[in-house]
């Protein structure tokens, strides 16, 4: 018979090499944040309101709204190194002037490798629509592809920009019509001379058809234009609008959504589409347990009515007052950022989460804080975040980093 010490002391280490296997797999399973560049606010740029985006080789590119050769924002590039660490290059710095400047959304590529996006302010003090081609030596060429007047053509375009698959550009502006204005959605169409025709196909008035949109843009196979809009409404709160086109070129605008308070307030980010047609958003506020913004859904039925559902009401603790839209993973589960909130004091508020929604047979979804910003490793998203072919996060903070939560921003990545 095996003598009891020696028993108890087998078992002590089994449920030892037990108990370590538990931990490598709780590790393994968690998500794993690292800090790819914290930015200075010097040539390198500073404060990133946008996200990022990738290319084929797994470079990220982005913009600062400060920073850079002439203190009016930068177009960066970021390149992994094989020792893990990543290096930047600034590919433009804004002047302000014709070439725009202040870029606040993200960007998109063409084709051919191109990088489109706007400006915020520029001639006129109105923004700009902005192309940069990349050359072979390595430099890349700015070029402005339309410049805002302050008049019927917009001004002031806070969001980004999507193509059709024509090639047309789609955006909207923040205001119009010398500042008073609400708003406008617009197209951009190329020329065979390499200019483009601007054509604004919708107005906001300031009424029940919004006002004020933030936000991009987003297209259904059907070729519908999808966006909300700050305020405007029934009550102020906001909206999701429709523009759907007509056959003689106009667009007709319907309302899928207006927020009232409980189901949301001030919707400031873009939607995404799933592939059954159903719309999925933000809110910056409202919800009806602690007014701290919620995540949204909206199904569309034969009739043309919509159904808005929530998905998750924010509390605090798991994030507060969303400002940046949603993404998809390969499975299904939604991810995004909050601005403020999370268990880390930034200046009396929370300084943000990155927060995930995993969708249950019932039809509730469960959500869950992947990473609490803390100050040094970032703080305040104001973005939404991008996921590759692997599955790994990628996006920006606007504060945080260099200088804890007075620094100018990072770009982060979250491997699950």
């Amino acid at each position: 018979m095996m003598p009891r010490k020696s028993f108890f002391a087998i078992l002590s280490g089994s449920a030892l090499i037990v108990l370590i296997i538990l931990i490598l797999a709780s590790s393994a399973g968690a998500a794993q944040y690292r800090v790819l560049y914290k930015f200075k606010a010097g040539i390198d740029g500073g404060l990133p309101y946008g996200g990022v985006v990738i290319d084929q080789t797994g470079r990220l590119y982005g913009t600062t709204i400060g920073g850079g050769a002439y203190g009016n924002g930068t177009v960066f590039q970021l390149v992994s190194n094989p020792d893990g660490t990543w290096t930047e290059n600034v590919l433009y710095s804004f002047t302000g002037g014709a070439d725009g400047g202040m870029p606040e959304a993200g960007l998109i590529f063409d084709a051919a490798g191109s990088l489109y996006g706007t400006t915020v302010i520029g001639t006129n003090v109105c923004g700009a629509v902005f192309k940069l081609a990349p050359s072979p030596d390595g430099s890349w060429t700015e070029s402005v592809l339309h410049s805002f007047t302050r008049k019927a053509d917009g001004c002031q375009p806070y969001a980004g920009l999507i193509f059709d698959t024509s090639g047309n550009l789609y955006g909207t502006t923040h205001s119009s019509h010398h500042g008073k204005g609400v708003g406008i959605v617009f197209k951009l169409t190329p020329n065979p001379d390499g200019s483009w025709m601007e054509d604004v196909l919708h107005n906001f008035t300031r009424g029940s058809d919004g006002s004020q949109p933030y936000s991009d843009v987003v297209l259904d196979a059907e070729g519908n234009l999808y966006g909300t809009t700050l305020y405007g409404g029934i009550d102020g709160y906001g909206m999701v609008f429709r523009l759907t086109p007509n056959p003689d070129g106009s667009w007709t605008e319907s309302r899928p959504h207006v927020f009232k308070g409980p189901d949301g307030v001030y919707p400031s980010a873009g939607l995404i589409l799933d592939a059954a047609g159903n719309l999925y958003g933000t809110t910056g506020g409202g919800g009806k347990a602690h007014d701290s913004g919620t995540v949204f859904k909206l199904t569309p039925y034969p009739d043309g009515t919509w159904k808005r559902t929530t998905l998750h009401g924010f509390k605090g603790k798991d994030g507060e007052f969303p400002q940046a839209g949603l993404v998809f993973d390969a499975a299904g589960n939604l991810y995004g950022t909050t601005y403020v909130g999370g268990k880390y004091d930034c200046g009396g508020y929370g300084c943000g989460v990155v927060f995930k929604l995993v969708p249950n047979q019932d039809g509730s979804w469960k959500e869950s804080v992947l990473h609490n910003f803390n100050g040094k490793d970032g703080a305040n998203p104001y973005a939404g975040l991008i996921v590759d072919a692997a599955g790994n996060l990628y996006g920006t903070t606007l504060y945080g980093g260099k200088g804890g939560n007075q620094g100018s921003g990072v770009v982060f990545e979250i491997t699950p």
